[in-house]
């Protein structure tokens, strides 16, 4: 159960033009679970932030101004190759900056995340 606080982020929305891939993607390779609400919208909970995923047209890039939301990953490598395998899009590969390194990706939705990690890797 989320517990909700006043005054801080609980919930985010993404447009996903393909809610069947989005969410296979996101159960494959975090193993998260939606919740359906009809044909156009789903949610997902308990994954540090609530959120939902609603049927568009549209993309959240961060170079276009979008949120970028961050995972942790204790091995960055390893999540690297989940996204891929599950059909997800590395776009900036691991690279250093100030407290660790990470590496951007986009979902089959073409939605931009980023997984961080104060592990390094040699990649």
């Amino acid at each position: 159960m989320t517990m909700r606080e006043h005054e801080k982020l609980n919930y985010v929305e993404y447009a996903a033009f393909d809610l069947t891939q989005t969410k296979r993607f996101f159960t494959q390779v975090f193993n998260w679970q939606f919740t359906d609400y009809g044909p156009d919208y789903c949610d997902f909970t308990e994954q540090g932030i609530d959120g939902g995923f609603y049927r568009a047209d549209k993309k959240s890039v961060q170079a276009q101004g979008g949120a970028l939301l961050v995972f942790y990953s204790n091995d960055l490598v390893q999540t690297r190759n989940k996204i891929v395998k599950a059909g997800g899009e590395v776009t900036q590969d691991i690279f250093d900056f100030p407290g660790g390194q990470r590496f951007h990706f986009t979902e089959p939705s073409g939605n931009e995340f980023a997984v961080w990690s104060d592990n390094k890797v040699d990649n």
